[in-house]
């Protein structure tokens, strides 16, 4: 069972991060001190699955599965966290690196930046609370 985040403590909105390199630091350092570890399948009205990191190839499928197992639970926003999830980041010409998670499943944000700072992760499950 992977880990998730309740944000505000209310079951408002989850964060689940699929840390696959350097920006699931940046995920980590935006969690709030009040938010409280939860299974990634609690209950939530809204639920944030963010991808961080460089997804390559052998990885692609068991990623897509995850985050479509996440989207199956209710209201959920994928998001691309990072040049690498987002495009290949500075690996984009290996063979072995996927050219952006939107190839394999449907993203709903991208947030720039190699690494994108942890406000503005904050800031997007902000956004997500207000609707």
């Amino acid at each position: 069972m992977a880990r998730g985040w309740d944000w505000y403590g209310d079951g408002s909105v989850v964060l689940v991060d699929v840390p696959l390199a350097c920006c699931g630091v940046e995920v980590e350092a935006a969690i709030p001190t009040a938010a409280v570890a939860v299974d990634s399948d609690a209950p939530a009205l809204h639920r944030v699955v963010t991808v961080s990191g460089t997804v390559t190839n052998a990885l692609a499928y068991d990623v897509a599965s995850f985050v479509e197992s996440q989207r199956a639970l209710g209201p959920t926003t994928v998001v691309s966290f990072g040049a690498c999830p987002a495009a290949g980041g500075p690996y984009w010409d290996a063979y072995s690196v996927l050219k952006g998670l939107d190839q394999v499943v449907a993203v709903d944000r991208f947030v720039p930046g190699c690494p994108p700072t942890p406000a503005a992760l904050a800031a997007l499950i902000d956004e997500v609370r207000r609707g």
